[in-house]
């Protein structure tokens, strides 16, 4: 019987047209047991020598028969459930698993895992873009995904790879040499001045005037804001307690878990005035300890009920549409143009480091500079 040549050997010639080529053992297809051999060309017999060199070390540390056990579906469902889903929070659980099931298994699950390339992500990503959407009524309206959700499976898709390349299943992360769709920045609105009466006098009209009030003067997210309890308010100080946030665990089932970073646990002053429309809101469910129960059933209201809450107040007050994350906007805009500085702002949104602030309200704090500049401007003529 003839002897087998061993993972990692190799040899090197020189071609015909003069290229050195250095060729190895890469392995043996555990299905026909026929070799698996690479090669690599080069212009000089040092350079054929090198490229030989990595190659070997490359092989010594695969182990491709094993990865030839896996398809791209089953190691994905294998990394999801074995190294994502216990360290990530339930609403991105749901966003993997969206993404799982819906285009890369239908797309790409079925190659080998160890078979995988650049091209066959990169034109994944490329269909995403023009018809990824899976329901019929959005299809219909538009059918390409959005760059952001492009983006997010890149990421997840980066990360499930990059653990087979660890576990020496791969060789190397076909997703590094991917071109991802960049991101398209989103026109920022806000509520304007001029407009916010209106709106208050809407929400007053449905009976929830306190909710709306604190957000426009807090800038909380809607996890945070139907997460608030009672308790969470300190009333002498007019201080209120953010620690935790509501998500979506499974289908329209509500979590309620710690904020998903560090600085977005904190504590934020709030105005008198918001204090007294929070108390007396209280005395109408003293013994509820939401801050703002529902009215359907006495719980906490669903993000998602908040948000349809706010369009009806648009509608009622006569005015174009905003989502509510632009109350958040519209907070933070409103404070840095009212002489509230940067670093502030930034405490009170939760956000990791002022300069996201700076660079998340740019057209604020550029309106401040031009402020600035102009006062600046006007002492100068005096004192000259």
């Amino acid at each position: 019987m003839a002897k087998r040549r061993a993972n990692g050997e190799g040899s090197i010639r020189k071609r015909s047209d003069g290229r050195w080529e250095a060729r190895y053992t890469a392995g043996y297809d555990p299905k026909t047991g026929k070799r698996i051999i690479k090669n690599a060309l080069a212009k000089t017999q040092a350079e054929a020598k090198e490229k030989l060199r990595k190659g070997l070390d490359e092989v010594r540390e695969l182990d491709i028969i094993r990865s030839d056990d896996y398809t791209v579906g089953e190691w994905v469902k294998t990394w999801f459930e074995l190294y994502a889903k216990p360290n990530i929070r339930p609403n991105t659980a749901d966003y993997y698993q969206r993404f799982i099931n819906c285009h890369i298994i239908p797309n790409i699950g079925h190659i080998k895992l160890n078979k995988l390339n650049t091209r066959d992500i990169q034109k994944l990503y490329n269909d995403m873009k023009d018809h990824g959407r899976v329901r019929e009524a959005q299809k219909a309206k538009n059918p390409g995904l959005s760059s952001s959700y492009v983006r997010g499976l890149h990421m997840m898709l980066h990360n499930c790879l990059d653990r087979a390349r660890r576990e020496r299943l791969i060789m190397r992360n076909p997703t590094e040499d991917c071109i991802v769709p960049k991101t398209e920045k989103q026109e920022m609105k806000i509520l304007h001045p001029e407009d916010i009466s209106a709106y208050l006098k809407a929400a007053e009209a449905r009976s929830v005037l306190p909710m709306f009030f604190l957000e426009l003067t807090s800038g909380l997210r809607k996890g945070e804001l139907v997460a608030l309890l009672w308790s969470d308010l300190d009333v002498e100080r007019r201080t209120l307690s953010v620690s935790k946030q509501v998500v979506r665990a499974e289908g329209r089932e509500l979590k309620v878990t710690r904020p998903k970073t560090a600085t977005s646990i904190r504590k934020i002053s709030i105005p008198k005035e918001a204090v007294e429309l929070l108390t007396q809101e209280h005395e109408k469910h003293p013994d509820n300890p939401y801050m703002f129960p529902s009215p359907r059933n006495g719980e906490m209201w669903h993000p998602d009920s908040v948000v349809k809450l706010h369009e009806k107040i648009l509608k009622d007050a006569g005015l174009e549409h905003i989502r509510f994350h632009d109350l958040r906007h519209t907070f933070a805009t409103l404070a840095l143009q009212n002489g509230v500085d940067v670093k502030t702002v930034s405490c009170m949104l939760g956000h990791y480091d002022a300069g996201f602030t700076l660079s998340t309200y740019a057209h604020a704090t550029n309106k401040m500079q031009e402020e600035a500049a102009e006062r600046m401007g006007n002492f100068m003529t005096q004192v000259m």
